[in-house]
Order: structure tokens, then sequence, then C-alpha cells
């Protein structure tokens, strides 16, 4: 579907319309632009830029229904690529892992996204790479941002999953500003925006060379973290580090276990399971804007990875990678690796690494299409998935707990902090589980009455 004609919008009314992914690409539009935390967690445009309408904005926002979509995109990027139905354009699809430990063990899958990110520095392809790295919350009040590596050990200090909201205005200011090649590692919305802001700004396109994108299933708040301090008997304010997957070769890789690091060097851990919010599918803590996204794989990216959640792989507490390459610089970087024994990599068919990511697509595709016939205030999302409620009850009900579950979230734990009682968000959060894992998985007593009036539907 080809672009509607520009329309002037502004920062605000698409946050308004729970389109704001909180990227801060549209920052480079202003001088005085900035970005800031809002009351959810989440990253957006703030001060007076973010009243003001522009033609500009709407062409650069990635979830902006006057933006190039992703099949635009990617076909100028990869017009020589076939294109499949789920992953977008593919060149290449690989199942593995790294076959150089040091990269498996620090990263939370099979360590192929720092792998590729190391061997653009090491081969002189890139100056600098620009990722998410920890960051001490007692400095700069948060725990992640995106910085710029220009070493292996730099880089290495950036492995691991974080779930944690980030934006790109500083390190988009700092590309503008400093001559070098640069590759840039994000979700599917980040690299659509740098892609957007490369089109528009010919020094963007000169200096980002190379985009390294990850599979992504939502964005969390970053009061995740707070959830993980209250129901882990912790104060907030001493936590230090955050560990989404602290990873364990002994346990499979799909069992994360959350771990805090304190002030005075101690851990606090918790497996998600027995959380009272810890099934990542069931919405606690999403970007509500993530409910308006149809691209999984970062489908205009050059290359990106995800996690083979299929058996034997998911039990693999070691990790394993799945990776859609787009690019031929990278797929030839990629098979030269593979013949030297450095990288652990089988070639798979596209479907394989798209079905891996099953629930992911159907939430994007499925769920998307439905949610696209609900009445929504603001701005209307244009995407590559048409308006369907044609959808039996029981995978309506899911979809619609989803969505209750992703605004409750949010407000029942602002409840608890006004009322100083945290335990208000923990006891609305646990049996709000507990309906979502009976309606779409079958358990407990109420999921096997729901099995009698209707099949059990896959979450």
């Amino acid at each position: 579907m080809p672009p509607s004609p520009e329309r002037a919008l502004s920062p605000n009314a698409l946050a308004g319309s729970d389109l704001c992914i909180g990227c801060g690409a549209c920052t480079l539009l202003a001088e005085d632009s900035a970005m800031g935390w809002d009351r959810d967690g989440f990253r957006k445009p703030a001060g007076d830029f973010a009243d003001r309408s522009s033609e500009d904005v709407a062409s650069r926002c990635p979830m902006s229904p006057f933006a190039r979509d992703e099949d635009h995109i990617a076909d100028a990027l990869f017009d020589d690529v076939p294109r499949h139905a789920r992953l977008g354009r593919v060149r290449a699809s690989y199942v593995g892992h790294v076959a150089e430990e040091e990269w498996r063990s620090n990263g939370s899958s099979g360590g192929l996204t720092s792998w590729v990110a190391g061997e653009l520095l090491r081969t002189g392809k890139v100056d600098a790479v620009a990722h998410v790295r920890p960051e001490d919350p007692s400095v700069g009040g948060r725990f992640f941002g995106y910085t710029l590596s220009s070493s292996l050990e730099e880089l290495g200090r950036g492995a691991k999953s974080r779930y944690y909201p980030v934006d790109l205005a500083d390190i988009l200011r700092t590309i503008r500003s400093t001559p070098g090649l640069y590759a840039i590692v994000g979700l599917p919305c980040f690299i659509k925006a740098v892609n957007l802001a490369r089109r528009a700004d010919p020094l963007l396109e000169e200096r980002i060379t190379h985009t390294l994108g990850l599979f992504c299933g939502h964005q969390k708040s970053a009061h995740l973290v707070d959830s993980f301090a209250l129901q882990l008997d912790t104060d907030m304010m001493r936590v230090r580090a955050v560990d989404y997957r602290l990873k364990d070769p002994g346990r499979p890789a799909n069992w994360y276990r959350a771990d805090l690091t304190l002030d005075d060097g101690r851990h606090r851990s918790e497996d998600w399971m027995h959380l009272a919010d810890g099934d990542w599918g069931a919405g606690f803590w999403q970007n509500p804007a993530c409910n308006w996204c149809d691209d999984v794989a970062a489908e205009t990216a050059d290359i990106a990875f995800g996690d083979a959640w299929v058996e034997p792989y998911s039990s693999d507490g070691r990790g394993t990678n799945v990776a859609v390459v787009r690019s031929a610089e990278i797929h030839e970087m990629i098979e030269a690796a593979r013949d030297e024994g450095r990288l652990a990599l089988a070639i798979v068919a596209p479907d394989f690494v798209a079905d891996t990511q099953a629930a992911g697509f159907r939430h994007r595709r499925e769920g998307l299409a439905y949610r696209l016939t609900w009445a929504k205030r603001g701005i209307r999302p244009r995407k590559r998935v048409a308006p369907s409620a044609a959808l039996p009850w029981r995978r309506k009900a899911i979809y619609r707990l989803r969505n209750a579950i992703t605004r409750g979230s949010h407000i029942v734990f602002r409840l608890a902090n006004a009322s100083a009682k945290p335990g208000l968000y923990t006891g609305w959060a646990r049996p709000t589980l507990k309906l979502y894992q009976a309606l779409a998985w079958g358990a407990g007593p109420l999921g096997k009455w729901l099995d009698k009036l209707a099949p059990r539907a896959k979450a």
C-alpha cells in the first residue's frame, strides 16, 4: 500500500492516539526538542516542540499513518531479495549460535547480535556501534540508554536483552555531529525510524551504514523494574542494576529469571513464572503503541535476530538465535564465518524462523486485524493488515483481556503509589493473570469449564 499524502501531525497528537513508541527520532527536527518520561514509564517527546504539527513529523514517525510502511522501505533497500509473507525480505535465514563461546555466554540468546556488531567493528566496516548499555540509575535516573561503542570491550558491556524504554534522540544527534561510519542495533520500530530519518537526511544516510534489528513481542514500561522490586521485597531506591534474563545453562532458555543488584552488591532474584505479572504474553506493562505495530522481525533491518522459541532450542539454557539476513554484505560475512567454524549456524527455511515467533505473529496479524475494528480516539493507524472481526469468541476475549491488562497495569500501579498501598497492584495482577491463563491456556477450574464451551486457543 503506498503512503498517503503527507499531513501535519504533532508528537503529542500521535502520543495522545497511542501511536508514539518513544523512539525520539522526531526530536531531530527542532533544536528545542527533548525526550522525557511520561507517568506510565515510557519515553515521550517533551516541551513546546511536542505540540507543534508538521509534515516532517508525520513522515518520519514510524507509527504515523502518513509515513512509508515497512514494505516500501524494504523494497527500496533490498529490491533483489525475495519477500516472505511474515518476515519481509529474506536473503537467508539461520538457526544456531556463535561458536566462539564468550559471545554466547555473555548474551541472553546465542550471542549472534553482539557477534555481528563486533565483526563490523573488527573488520573496520564501521567506526562505532550504537546500542543499549546499562547505566547507573543513581547518576542519570535510568537503568539503560543508547551509547556508542568503538571497541569489542565496550560492545561487550551492552550484551543481553533490555526490556526497558530508551530513545534514539541523543545518539542520532551525536552521529550527525561526529564524522564516521555507524551501525545501529534496535527494535523494529526504531530501525524503521532510523531508515525514515536516513531517507530525509543525507548526512545520516552517509554515516549510518548498517542496521541490526531485534525481533520484538512488545516494549515494556520502566515500571516493570519497580514491579520486580516490589515483589522481591526490595527498596527501589537501592536497586543499581537489573538483569531481565539471568542466564543459567542448566535451565531452559525460556525460563526467564529476573535479577536485581543492590547498592551493597547483594542480589535479589526470582523466576518470572512466580511473579504476579510474569507471563510476557499477557500484556502487563506493555506500551499501548505496540498494539498498532505489524512488524515482528525488523523488516527494514540489514539483519534481524530473535530467540529460537521451539524445541529443542528453547530448552537449551545456553541460548540459540534465529536470524534473517537481507544485506548481501552481511550475508557474505556470515557465510565466511560459518566456513571458518566461528559460527555454528544451520540454514533453515524462512517458515521455520517465523514459526519460532508464532505467538508474536498471531498478536500482530490476527490480533491486530481485530483491534483495527475497535473504536479508537484520535489518529487512526494505517497498517498492512486488513481489519477483521472474523474470530471465535474465545480469541476475541483473549485480545480484549490483553488490552485491558495493558491499560490496567499502568492504572492500578498509579493508584497503588498514590494510596501508598503497593500490595494493591499485586492483589489485582495475580487473579487477573489467572483469568488470562484460564482463557488462553485452559488453566485451572475456570479454564476446564471454558474448554467445554470452546476449543482452547493458543495464546
